[in-house]
């Protein structure tokens, strides 16, 4: 095995307004809001991170959104589930805690496990289930404590049009390891205790179109910068485009298509979100790259004000 992805490190999706997506990711299902910056590639464009307290890697869920965006179709080339894990027991806490917010959910099993699947407001398909690996999350928000708290990823089910290729780049060339399998599905698993399932759906459908309620990209961890140039350069000698590596401020990363057409990531642990504001004030402050501070005052304007609310039952 010649390198090993600990596991996920952040999943990027593009949602709608960008107040009801802060209302459902911190207000219904308890998360953080880590960082309220821009897109790097589009300043008039918010980026939001949601996570656990510290924004740590496993954890984070960022957002594009726009608020009068294209609806996109979830479909191959993208991750199709985003999966939460949460602690043995919670399960019907979650239960009574989407009902309270009339948020209409499934009930489903796969390899012996119980997922509670559902949408948010603009069309990201979600589930949650309980898994013993994982530290609890300490982060509280109206009524969600440390006993049924969102711990970070449990993983995702990837809707890849070329099923075996996606398959064998975790297994040969990501370190992932096959765990079990059956008609509908592969699941592998990496080192980590969270964000570390994967399972790639085998039948191929229709191909995904990018736009408001889909993933953009998922992104895997690596350790630090030199593993990231170890990455770079192992991804091109297997044969797949890499780009440069990209400064995101919190982390640095490379890009990549896999044979299925999902867009993949490989991003560092390093730095982290705490390079420019401490844990007590996560998420507090618009936080722009230096190549926009001088924009601040016309973004200000430009972008749409939101804010960390508790809503009503």
């Amino acid at each position: 095995m010649e390198k090993q992805t600990s596991g996920i490190h952040h999943i990027s999706a593009i949602v709608g307004h960008p107040q009801e997506n802060v209302d459902f990711y911190a207000g219904v299902l308890g998360l953080r809001l880590v960082k309220k910056t821009v897109n790097f590639d589009d300043p008039g464009t918010y980026h939001l991170y949601f996570g656990d307290e510290a924004g740590s890697p496993g954890t984070i869920i960022t957002f594009f959104p726009w608020a009068n965006g294209r609806k996109g179709r979830i479909g191959d080339g993208q991750v199709g589930v985003t999966t939460y894990v949460v602690p043995i027991g919670s399960l019907e806490a979650w239960k009574n805690r989407l009902e309270s917010f009339q948020i209409s959910f499934t009930e489903t099993e796969r390899f012996g496990e119980k997922y509670l699947q559902f949408d948010d407001p603009h069309g990201l398909h979600l589930e949650v289930v309980e898994r013993e690996a994982g530290e609890n999350s300490v982060w509280k928000f109206d009524g969600i404590t440390s006993e049924m708290a969102i711990k970070g990823f449990g993983g995702s089910i990837l809707y890849s049009s070329n099923p075996t290729g996606t398959a064998n780049l975790l297994e040969d060339h990501m370190g992932l390891t096959e765990i079990d399998a059956n008609e509908e599905y592969i699941r592998y698993q990496s080192r980590a205790d969270i964000g570390n399932i994967i399972d790639v759906k085998m039948a191929s459908g229709d191909r995904g179109m990018m736009g408001v309620g889909t993933v953009h990209h998922i992104a895997w961890r690596a350790n630090d910068d030199d593993d990231l140039r170890a990455w770079q350069e192992h991804l091109y000698q297997k044969g797949f485009g890499v780009t440069e590596v990209k400064d995101r401020n919190y982390f640095h990363s490379i890009y990549f298509k896999e044979h299925g057409g999902i867009l993949f990531e490989m991003a560092t642990d390093s730095p982290g979100f705490m390079i420019d504001e401490n844990r007590d004030e996560l998420g507090s402050e618009l936080k722009l790259p230096s190549q926009y501070e001088s924009y601040r005052d016309q973004l200000t304007e430009t972008l749409l004000p939101i804010e960390v609310r508790k809503l009503s039952k």
